[in-house]
C-alpha cells in the first residue's frame, strides 16, 4: 500500500490514511459563532470521503479574535455542546478530529472592534492601525488558548493546532515585520516567541498528552522577515515544547504577490522535518496522489494536507487513490451492495 493511503500514528492516536483536511474559513457559522446545519454537512462530506484527519476552520479563543464574521468560535463554553456534536458525527464516519485555536490580531475583519497587535504597524498602507498589546494583558491572551485547549478537549477533538501563521496575532509576534517591541515580548527571537512559548505551556496543561500541532508560516516573503531557517530555531522551541507536529504553511504578514506551484511550501517542511527530527505536513498546492506520494516517499513531509483540491472534490481521498491506482473501503450504501440491502430493506 502506498504511504498516503496508510494508516499513521502519532501520540497514540491513529489515523485512517494521511491525508488531512486543512482549515479553512468558511465564514458560515451562526451568530456568536456556533455550529450551524452547514457544517454538519460540510465536514461529514469530507468524513465520509475518507478524510484521516479533518480540521474545521480556526476556532477563534475571543469574540473579537475572528478572521472574520460567522467563523467558529471556542471562547465561550457555550460553544462546547454544538463542536461536541461535529465531533462525534465525523467520528462516526471513522475520521479523526483537529481544533485549531487562533486569534486574528490586526487582521480581524469584524465591525466595531479595536484590533490588537505587538506593535501598532498596519497590515498595509490601507488598513486600520492596531493597538499595541500592552504587556499586562498579555497573561489573559495566554489563558484565553488554554481555556480555548480544555473546551477542544471537551468536545471530543484529538488533536489540537495552534495558530501562528498566515499574519495573524502569534504570527505578527513571531515576525520581526510586525514586531518592534522593546519588552521582554520583542526584540531577539527568544522574546518574539515567548508568548508563543507561553501559549504552548498553558495549552498543554489543559490539552494533556494528546497530539499537538502548531501552524507556521515558513516564510514572511519580504526582506527583513522569517525565513524557513528562522524556524530551525523555533522549531526547535517547539520540539522541546512538546510540539508533535509543525504544519508548514507561509505568507501573510507583507502585502506581497506569491508565486505559487505545485508543493510550493513542501520545501520547507522538508527542512524541518530533516534538521529538527519533528514530523512536519505539506500543504500548498497538493493535487494528486502521486504527487503526494512522492512528498511522503521522500522523507520531505509525514501528513499531506489538502485545501482547495478537497472543497472541489470531498471525495479527493478516493480521487488520490484511483490516481495512485489503489483500492480503499467504500461507504457501503454508496456500492451496487449497498442499493441491494436497501432495497431488500425496504421490501421488508
Amino acid at each position: 500500500m502506498s504511504l498516503l493511503l496508510s494508516p499513521f500514528e502519532i501520540k497514540g492516536l491513529t489515523l485512517r490514511n494521511r491525508v488531512v483536511m486543512s482549515p479553512m474559513c468558511m465564514h458560515m457559522a451562526a451568530e456568536d459563532g456556533f455550529v450551524t446545519d452547514w457544517h454538519r454537512v460540510h465536514y461529514g462530506a469530507r468524513a465520509q470521503g475518507q478524510a484521516g484527519l479533518i480540521f474545521p476552520e480556526t476556532l477563534a479563543v475571543h469574540q473579537d479574535a475572528r478572521i472574520g464574521q460567522g467563523d467558529l468560535g471556542i471562547w465561550s463554553d457555550a460553544h462546547v455542546h454544538g463542536l461536541r456534536a461535529l465531533t462525534d458525527l465525523l467520528h462516526s464516519f471513522g475520521a479523526k478530529v483537529g481544533a485549531q485555536i487562533g486569534h486574528a490580531g490586526r487582521n480581524a475583519d469584524l465591525p466595531g472592534i479595536v484590533r490588537i497587535a505587538p506593535s501598532a504597524i498596519p497590515f498595509s498602507a490601507e488598513s486600520p492601525v492596531p493597538r499595541a498589546v500592552a504587556i499586562e494583558e498579555i497573561p489573559e491572551l495566554v489563558k484565553s488558548f488554554g481555556r480555548a485547549a480544555r473546551r477542544a478537549r471537551e468536545a471530543g477533538f484529538d488533536v489540537l493546532e495552534i495558530h501562528t501563521a498566515h499574519g495573524y496575532l502569534l504570527n505578527e509576534f513571531l515576525s520581526p515585520l510586525a514586531n518592534i517591541r522593546t519588552d521582554a515580548y520583542g526584540g531577539d527571537a527568544a522574546g518574539r516567541y515567548r508568548i508563543v512559548r507561553e501559549i504552548i505551556d498553558e495549552v498543554k496543561l489543559e490539552w494533556g498528552d494528546r497530539p499537538l500541532f502548531v501552524r507556521i508560516s515558513s516564510t514572511d516573503y519580504a526582506e527583513g522577515g522569517n525565513t524557513p531557517e528562522s524556524f530551525l530555531e523555533y522549531g526547535r522551541w517547539m520540539k522541546e515544547q512538546g510540539v508533535d507536529l509543525i504544519d508548514c504553511s507561509s505568507g501573510g504578514i507583507k502585502m506581497v504577490k506569491v508565486e505559487t506551484y505545485p508543493g510550493y511550501q513542501v520545501p520547507a517542511a522538508e527542512l524541518l522535518r530533516k534538521k529538527l527530527g519533528i514530523a512536519t505536513s505539506g500543504v500548498g498546492l497538493i493535487q494528486t496522489g502521486r504527487q503526494a506520494e512522492e512528498i511522503l516517499q521522500n522523507g520531505r513531509a509525514d501528513l499531506i494536507f489538502v485545501g482547495r483540491q478537497m472543497l472541489r472534490d470531498p471525495f479527493w481521498v478516493r480521487s488520490a487513490a484511483d490516481d495512485l491506482r489503489e483500492y480503499i473501503d467504500t461507504p457501503k450504501s454508496y456500492t451496487r451492495y449497498g442499493a441491494v440491502w436497501l432495497d431488500t430493506k425496504k421490501a421488508a
